[in-house]
């Protein structure tokens, strides 16, 4: 490999599910590179994006552009978005003018699409990283000029017209979330170690439909001794979440949001959560099996499409949103946690997990191999 500095520019986020992906991604290829090369990265987000709220763990650069996308609802501000996009495209310009990257890489998220589109109009390599079964719209926009995608779930694919060489990687997972200790979450959560831990979680803002079910089912139904919550309710709802289920249950963890992902996913024997692609990726990863209840407004319904992949590989259950009210959720977890149906989930898991490499390292070699082939082109 050549000394010269490589230059990798990330964009990406907004949300976790696109943001914590291009994290995983960039550390994997500084942890591969560090002995052989010079890297330099720079991510690439949007002010009200968690990327911001995030510089000072982010453990890169962090530059600004203003992008947002298409209120869903009629509103006047829909009459700025052209304005807004071309004053995007030229920030991301002056960008790529000054910092000159070996290859732009995408995951997801309004911020991708004028960085990405830029840097392939420049004759910058672009690659671009999907998490979902139905692609977002702007990894549709920009699969034709892409060099390299790497998709989450095969579903996808039906889905892009591209000559670019696609790779089904699975989701990347940041190793922060990865083997954590059993005692050790305990010990965080107070909770009992001899006890079946079932996992609530709704994502970083909470689930009400889901946080209302539980609810719901613990006043219907009284837990079984040799079970125990732990429940991230979203910062919205943990105060009325605590205020009713204090009277209703004795052991429960609750979380209005959880840092240490590793300690939960490690505490937890079976999951109850939304089907983000960022949500399963960890969930199977760390051997977590789940019943999954897809967010039913989610663009392209892909939380739904993504649930489904689960199910039929025998890795998860699903229960529609709609089907919340009549529902007995957490004496769905137990029963199913007693059936032979869960040893079968825990089992197709593990073999799934034995059966594959990384994503996260898939795709960060792959992107070292595509800059050295690009360096050697050059020359």
């Amino acid at each position: 490999m050549t000394t010269e500095a490589t230059r990798i520019v990330f964009a990406g986020g907004g949300t976790g599910g696109h943001l914590f992906p291009a994290i995983a991604i960039a550390n994997r290829i500084t942890e591969i590179v560090q002995d052989e090369m010079t890297i330099d990265i720079v991510f690439v987000g949007t002010k009200s994006g968690l990327e911001n709220r995030m510089q000072e763990s982010l453990g890169y650069p962090l530059h600004l552009i203003n992008i947002r996308g298409f209120a869903r609802s009629f509103t006047l501000k829909n009459l700025l978005i052209p304005f807004i996009l071309v004053r995007a495209l030229v920030q991301s310009a002056l960008l790529l003018r000054r910092f000159h990257p070996d290859v732009a890489v995408g995951t997801g998220g309004y911020v991708s699409w004028p960085v990405l589109r830029i840097a392939a109009l420049k004759g910058i390599a672009t690659v671009l990283q999907e998490q979902n079964s139905f692609p977002g719209i702007t990894t549709r926009h920009l699969a034709q000029r892409a060099k390299r995608i790497y998709l989450g779930f095969e579903t996808a694919r039906e889905h892009l017209k591209t000559k670019a060489k696609i790779i089904v990687t699975g989701n990347p997972v940041r190793k922060s979330v990865l083997n954590g200790s059993r005692s050790e979450a305990m010990k965080t959560f107070g909770l009992n170690p001899e006890k079946i831990t079932i996992l609530v979680l709704g994502g970083s803002q909470g689930a009400r439909a889901i946080n209302n079910a539980v609810l719901t089912s613990l006043e219907k139904t009284h837990l079984p001794s040799e079970y125990q919550l732990l429940w991230q309710t979203g910062r919205r709802d943990y105060k009325e979440v605590a205020a009713r289920a204090g009277r209703k249950v004795t052991d429960c963890a609750l979380l209005p949001f959880a840092d240490r992902m590793d300690l939960v996913y490690a505490a937890a024997d079976l999951a109850i959560a939304r089907s983000g692609a960022l949500t399963l990726a960890e969930l199977t990863t760390c051997s977590v099996p789940s019943i999954l209840i897809p967010y039913p407004f989610a663009a392209g319904d892909h939380q739904r499409k993504n649930a489904a992949s689960l199910v039929d590989q025998r890795m998860a259950a699903l229960i529609e949103d709609k089907d919340l009210d009549r529902t007995d959720l957490l004496g769905e977890a137990v029963s199913l946690h007693r059936s032979d149906r869960f040893q079968e989930m825990k089992q197709a898991i593990t073999e799934w997990n034995h059966d594959r490499r990384p994503a996260v390292d898939v795709i960060a070699e792959d992107i070292v191999n595509l800059i050295n082939e690009i360096r050697k082109a050059g020359h």
